[in-house]
């Protein structure tokens, strides 16, 4: 005990000194104290979406409300008063069309921070806001507390592998509001496949916000939303280098030795005025990435166990420029053009596939995006977007050859991935918002997807065999052989269309409700009257405001991708056949006589009665202040998926004998059907905001379960004929998660950023490897057994970053600055397997195969200016 009270007795004896020190002092200090020095007071004027009101209107005033400075906010919304004396002061600001705003600000010895100012559409004052900012609770439709908002700083700060903000942000993302193609990427406003710019200039990213507004196609939390810059009146710039090397990371407990990696990454943006930069802007962003990695083979072949590196060497390239300009007071255009490629050697390489298996491939698009925004009246404001792209996407093979393939072994001979994908496309949205009272009414159209898709697929030409076991391949008895012939050529256009409604109305002070209503189309499913609801409120109870009730409902229509389409685009066209033949000859798949194109052909169909699948999600939550600047959340969300989409050997060889398949000029056929569920629930408890002086951040708690009977268009039972083994825990499902993001500033001189994610097994199924059913799957379980009865281990990631700012010149504040930082990547080292293999006749049966990486570190230095 006495140990542990004389470093407190040390810390209490040395304030009593520092207290009787400055009392002594106080008159003398007061007495030669220098005036002090007139100072800087910066900010941003932005709308709710995160949107800059360049040109709006901006004020500092005395606490008697006299105006003392004026100013406009240049093209990023960027404001600036010089010369403030120390005080405390208001700054107002007002834009055509939004609810003015202001702010107090205290302006001592050192300059304040940036101040931001958000302005509402006219009728959201009604709302009920307690606390500063977004740290406060709020009845706002789009105010929920479990949502997440990543700003500029908060970006920096955090440790982010290679800098992939998207990437980090996607393992936040629910599982079960998911779309069939993973999460949705929303750019300032209007969905999109990347963010066209680098990641320096990506100024914040929001999940999960407004979870059932109609104006999106995806639940708040299975979608990712990106604020992107613009450009500035005034010059600034930003230069960043990320850099790894293996010498500095642990081994992977699956290599024979420690990869060579090393992994250079340059990014950088300039923005500025054009002219007098009154009315135009500029910004450029350049990003180059040279990534020198190494897959881990990790396999077992007749000859034995096989663990080797191979390099699989990246690089990339995303050029982007736009230029912001204002015609009038009420119209803003932005143009942006954007040219990025990638190339990927030796790719396809690792776990059980062996080098020789890798193909080479490459990405290069073009985009245009041009962009307005109209302030019509004060009243009436519309935005509106337009992308046209190109992209080019060819896949060639390392090795030509037969492959060869033991499931949950080793993967052999030839890669047979040579493919040419081109297309051209364009993406629209057109959004307006009115004003009325208490009522903010939004309402607009989308078309997510019209592109014309080029499609040359010469996979799988030399032929695929495939074995149960190591001892039936050294035996030469497959259980399958699969190739391709004919013309694989294909051109097709696919199109996506949505609209929706909604009117958010402040019913009082402490309640509001929105309503909303949503269309979505997609061609090739024949499936045209897909209107749903959206519906929401938040209500506070009480006097003091402190605490909201939240909840909501909406119905979400599924996209599947443009994979299914064409895979039945080539199968009705007959021009590209697949031949899928069981128990075949070896090496001779015809051994007994006659030519392949004699042999039955498999096809791809639709079902006739297939439609989109929809899913309805549900929720209901408080939300309580519990300081300034932070808030507590309870939710309970849960979702229920309809007519989900799965595939079916409609002419697999049926019960008992399962000898024969009953359409014998056919071998397989796959049927994509709507016969699918889903089901999920989970109750949510989350921590946001500053919680201590020292620690800023979100701390997030879930536990549930989510239910299928199918794991998605492409997937396929293991006995077509018997579903009742199908429904469990799904393949994502992972019954408990938690997550901790955030920084800690215990001095001016250090910040530590740190992301702890903790997470429960997924499910794995227990199968016995061989075709127990003859229709080319070894999907097949034990009797009684139903799929993903088995649990993997979980996983813990510990990722710490610590960053230190140099100014570079005597203005500490505004002045270019120097940032150094160093990121660790799980630095405890955990040991987070995965891959486990439930296959009863693979070599691996009840083991990983495959480890997350290891403790690795990164080293940054940013310059701005």
């Amino acid at each position: 005990m006495v140990a542990e009270r004389t470093p407190r007795r040390s810390w209490v004896l040395a304030s009593l000194f520092a207290a009787a020190l400055v009392g002594s002092s106080a008159t003398h200090a007061l007495a030669q104290r220098p005036a002090a020095p007139a100072l800087a007071v910066t900010g941003t004027v932005q709308d709710q979406t995160g949107g800059v009101l360049a040109g709006a209107d901006v004020v500092l005033a005395d606490r008697a409300g006299q105006a003392l400075q004026t100013t406009k906010a240049d093209s990023s919304g960027l404001f600036r008063f010089d010369g403030v004396a120390a005080g405390t002061y208001d700054i107002r600001a007002q834009y055509e069309g939004f609810r003015p705003q202001s702010k107090r600000v205290r302006v001592g010895d050192r300059p304040p921070g940036p101040q931001k100012l958000v302005l509402a559409i006219g009728g959201l004052e009604e709302r009920v806001t307690v606390g500063t900012g977004a740290d406060g609770v709020s009845t706002g439709a789009g105010q929920n507390r479990d949502a997440l908002v990543l700003d500029k700083r908060m970006l920096s700060d955090l440790p982010i592998f290679d800098r992939d903000l998207i990437a980090a942000a996607s393992r936040l993302l629910d599982p079960a509001a998911l779309a069939t193609g993973g999460a949705t990427l929303v750019v300032d406003g209007m969905e999109a496949r990347k963010v066209g710019v680098s990641k320096s200039a990506i100024a914040q990213i929001r999940i999960n916000q407004d979870p059932y507004a109609a104006e999106f196609a995806r639940p708040g939390a299975g979608r990712i939303e990106v604020i992107t810059k613009s450009g500035a009146s005034a010059y600034h710039g930003e230069f960043n280098f990320t850099f790894r090397d293996a010498y500095l990371d642990a081994r992977n407990v699956f290599a024979p030795t420690k990869p060579p990696e090393q992994r250079r990454i340059f990014d950088a943006n300039l923005s500025g005025p054009i002219g007098d930069g009154k009315r135009s802007s500029f910004l450029f962003t350049v990003e180059r990435e040279e990534l020198d990695l190494q897959a881990i083979v990790y396999a077992q072949t007749p000859a034995g166990e096989v663990r080797q590196v191979v390099p699989t060497p990246q690089r990339n390239l995303s050029v982007s420029g736009s230029i912001d300009f204002s015609v009038g007071t009420r119209n803003t255009t932005t143009v942006r053009a954007t040219y990025s490629t990638e190339s990927n050697q030796n790719e396809g390489v690792g776990g059980i596939n062996l080098p020789e298996v890798g193909s080479d491939s490459s990405d290069q698009e073009e985009q245009i995006i041009v962009g307005q925004r109209t302030i019509v009246s004060s009243k009436l404001v519309n935005q509106f977007r337009l992308l046209i792209g190109h992209d080019r996407q060819p896949t060639v093979s390392l090795t030509p050859g037969v492959r060869l393939t033991v499931p949950d072994a080793f993967t052999s001979g030839g890669a047979q991935r040579d493919s040419l994908e081109t297309e051209l496309h364009f993406t629209l949205n057109n959004t307006v918002t009115w004003t009325s009272g208490k009522h903010v009414v939004k309402a607009g159209f989308a078309i997510p997807e019209w592109s014309q898709r080029g499609l040359n697929d010469w996979t799988t030409r030399e032929g695929v065999f495939s074995f149960s076991s190591l001892a039936d391949y050294t035996a030469g008895r497959p259980y399958l052989f699969v190739q391709q012939q004919g013309d694989g050529r294909l051109s097709f256009m696919q199109k996506m269309v949505g609209a929706f409604a909604q009117d958010e109305f402040a019913v009082r002070r402490n309640l509001s409700l929105s309503f909303g209503v949503r269309y979505d189309w997609l061609s090739f499913y024949g499936d045209s009257n897909n209107i749903v609801p959206r519906a929401s409120f938040a209500w506070s109870p009480g006097s003091d405001a402190r605490t909201v009730i939240r909840g909501g409902m909406g119905m979400f229509y599924d996209r599947p991708g443009e994979g299914p389409i064409a895979d039945v685009l080539r199968s009705s066209e007959g021009r590209l056949f697949r031949y899928v033949l069981t128990d075949p000859g070896y090496p001779d798949p015809l051994a007994s006589g006659g030519a392949l194109a004699a042999q039955p052909t498999s096809l791809v169909r639709f079902a006739p009665d297939l439609v989109i699948p929809f899913s309805v999600q549900f929720g209901v939550g408080v939300e309580r202040q519990i300081v300034k600047g932070a808030t507590v959340a309870v939710n309970y969300t849960g979702s229920r998926g309809h007519q989900t989409f799965r595939s079916r050997d409609i002419n697999a060889p049926p019960p008992p004998l399962y000898l024969d398949r009953p359409d014998p000029e056919h071998g397989v056929i796959r049927q994509a059907e709507s016969a699918g569920r889903t089901r999920s629930d989970a109750v949510t408890f989350a921590l946001r905001g500053r919680v201590t002086r020292f620690f800023n951040g979100s701390a997030q708690y879930s536990v549930g379960r989510l239910m299928n009977n199918t794991g998605g268009i492409n997937w396929m039972p293991a006995n077509n004929y018997d579903m009742s083994g199908e429904w469990s825990r799904a393949d994502n499902d992972q019954r408990r998660r938690f997550d901790l993001i955030g920084t800690i500033s215990p001095t001016r001189w250090m910040t530590i950023g740190m992301s702890l994610l903790v997470r429960s097994g997924r499910p794995y199924s227990l199968t016995t490897g061989r075709d127990e059913y003859n229709s080319g799957s070894t999907k097949a379980r034990p009797p009684g057994v139903p799929r993903n009865s088995l649990v993997g281990p979980g996983s813990t990631t510990l990722d710490l970053r610590w960053s230190h700012g140099i100014p570079l010149t005597k203005d500490s504040e505004d002045g270019p600055k120097l940032t150094v930082g160093v990121d660790a990547f799980n630095v405890l080292n955990t040991v987070n397997y995965s891959g486990n293999v439930g296959n009863m006749s693979s070599p691996f049966f009840g083991q990983a195969t495959s480890a997350a990486p290891a403790r690795r570190m990164q080293l940054t230095a940013r310059v701005e200016f």
